[in-house]
């Protein structure tokens, strides 16, 4: 009895920490964007905080994936992958979902006023967007995409205002439209995977069609390169990093970008942004080096 009790609970933390999402905190390496554009990477202080910060968001994100999982069991049950999530396959109790989401939204919320005051409203506001979007907005359209890329601009300021650095009004739009890009090529992931039965599963998709998302996709895709492209070339990029030759690292943008799109419609995928990075080792590849080059041209 005793040896099937702590089955039943090594079970049940198990499916705790898959119903955290660990994978997809590395959507929270957006808040160290601040930290390298500023060239403090090898000031420890800055980076041991900017890693604090990260932490925050990570624990604020998963209590708002519990807190999302748990609204939306029902919903979930119907989808054809989402149906073996903890919660909704009755590995996790909602109530133990509802504690620990409690639980790591107050240690991060308590976490992020220790780190800054300021910082403290940016993760809050995170954590009030996140409550907002699992409630209600995602079933807004065009509003439900707006929202996911509003909390990777949200990850992008935290991370400049935990070290007091100004952020870029680049870094800013160019956060925007690549957050956009992901979340509506999920949204088409969701369509063309759900079919008929898409309207069933988030309200907003019935909104969608494949060609409307298509051209959605199209428009944000050439922003984001040329964005990117007008940033590396600006006047703001020749004051901070005079004689630096940032734009070489556009191809690896192009190339990342055409790499998700070629994912996206020859191999439907898109469904969930972080498992095709670590599963695509071509789109991976590419991203380390894109990541690598740019710090090896701003601090060599």
């Amino acid at each position: 009895m005793a040896e099937g009790l702590r089955r039943r609970r090594a079970a049940s933390v198990r499916a705790l920490i898959e119903s955290l999402r660990p994978r997809q905190w590395v959507k929270n390496g957006f808040v160290f964007a601040a930290l390298i554009f500023s060239r403090n990477l090898t000031d420890r202080r800055a980076a041991v905080t900017t890693a604090l910060a990260a932490l925050v968001f990570c624990a604020v994100a998963s209590a708002a994936y519990l807190l999302n999982d748990v609204l939306d069991a029902e919903e979930d049950r119907q989808h054809p992958l989402k149906r073996l999530r903890p919660v909704a396959s009755g590995r996790l109790a909602p109530g133990t979902a509802v504690v620990a989401a409690s639980l790591l939204a107050l240690t991060g919320l308590v976490t992020a006023w220790r780190l800054d005051h300021r910082f403290f409203l940016v993760a809050a506001s995170y954590a009030a967007l996140n409550a907002l979007y699992s409630s209600l907005l995602k079933h807004v359209m065009l509003l439900d995409v707006f929202v996911v890329a509003a909390g990777f601009v949200l990850r992008v300021l935290g991370g400049g205002v935990v070290i007091h650095v100004e952020i870029s009004s680049w870094l800013i739009v160019c956060t925007t439209l690549l957050a956009l890009f992901i979340a509506l090529s999920k949204r088409r992931h969701e369509l063309v995977l759900l079919g008929e039965d898409a309207s069933d599963h988030r309200a907003s998709l019935a909104e969608y069609s494949p060609y409307f998302l298509d051209q959605l996709i199209s428009i944000v895709t050439a922003s984001t390169v040329m964005s990117y492209a007008l940033y590396t070339l600006s006047a703001d990029v020749r004051l901070k990093f005079p004689g630096k030759r940032l734009e070489l690292t556009v191809p690896f943008v192009l190339f990342g970008i055409f790499r998700y799109l070629y994912l996206v419609h020859q191999r439907e995928g898109g469904g969930s942004p972080t498992r095709l990075l670590f599963t695509d080792r071509v789109l991976l590849s590419v991203v380390l080096l894109w990541a690598v080059s740019v710090v090896l041209i701003i601090y060599l």
